[in-house]
């Protein structure tokens, strides 16, 4: 079965990249994943993209090296083994308050004896390889969300869970449930992120995080996150067509006032 990468450099302890993708086209996700990222996330929470789109999205993506995730709107198990058969190598679910959604969430990504997960790898097969039922539950990622304050209140036992990975924090979530607005610059969310960490750490689990930017994802490198997420493909596009607006408006005005008339 191919190896998962996010795995090896997780025990070689190496920083990873991860990229953020919202919109349904496969050609914007596979010049991401192009970037030399270390991995691609298909968000089908909040972002605009069907199964039908996860499919075309993962065939491009399998043109590079980066490993295919996918953020799930649940912990649905039905959705999470359809989107494992698919190919995903790792589940990013959101809202896992308790260490019940987290069990949960577990079954459903693991075969029998370990959990539930039904038989029907279909694409799981051509990207995995021709033994990927043998080894699946080696290599598949299982990242709870940890974004509430009821997460932080059951953490000790959510992070116990057998069969976990690791934990993705969703700061901005954390920062509406623990009373401020998202992108704030807050002391409580700050303090609640380094503690979610630590426990983490202790525990030997996989760590990630969304990140509001470039400089942002450099503070979380250096604080020890594994895997660190710089923003999305929407809000990069955003950023680099105002960046070219605001400065070639600039320089039209500035040639303007310069010239004095005709």
């Amino acid at each position: 079965m191919r190896r998962n990468r996010l795995l090896e450099r997780f025990s070689a302890k190496e920083t990873m990249v991860n990229s953020w993708i919202s919109i349904p086209s496969s050609y914007c996700a596979e010049v991401i994943a192009h970037t030399g990222v270390d991995s691609v996330t298909v968000d089908m929470q909040h972002g605009m993209i069907g199964f039908s789109d996860l499919v075309h999205i993962f065939q491009a993506v399998s043109t590079s090296d980066a490993m295919p995730l996918v953020r799930v709107p649940s912990c649905e198990s039905s959705t999470v083994m359809k989107v494992l058969d698919a190919g995903a190598y790792g589940i990013i679910c959101p809202s896992v308050d308790t260490p019940e959604i987290c069990r949960e969430l577990v079954s459903a990504c693991r075969y029998p004896p370990i959990g539930t997960r039904s038989f029907g790898p279909t694409r799981g097969l051509t990207y995995g390889g021709a033994d990927y039922i043998h080894h699946a539950d080696d290599e598949i990622m299982i990242l709870a969300m940890i974004e509430s304050q009821q997460s932080i209140d059951n953490l000790n036992e959510i992070l116990d869970t057998p069969g976990l990975t690791g934990i993705y924090i969703g700061p901005n979530d954390l920062a509406y449930s623990l009373g401020d607005k998202p992108g704030s610059d807050s002391e409580r969310v700050e303090q609640a992120i380094l503690h979610i960490l630590q426990q983490a750490k202790c525990r030997g689990l996989f760590t990630g995080i969304f990140c509001s930017g470039l400089e942002n994802a450099q503070k979380r490198k250096r604080q020890g996150f594994d895997l660190v997420t710089p923003g999305n493909d929407a809000g990069a596009l955003r950023s680099a067509y105002q960046n070219f607006v605001a400065n070639i408006s600039n320089t039209s005005n500035n040639k303007s006032s310069g010239v004095g008339g005709y």
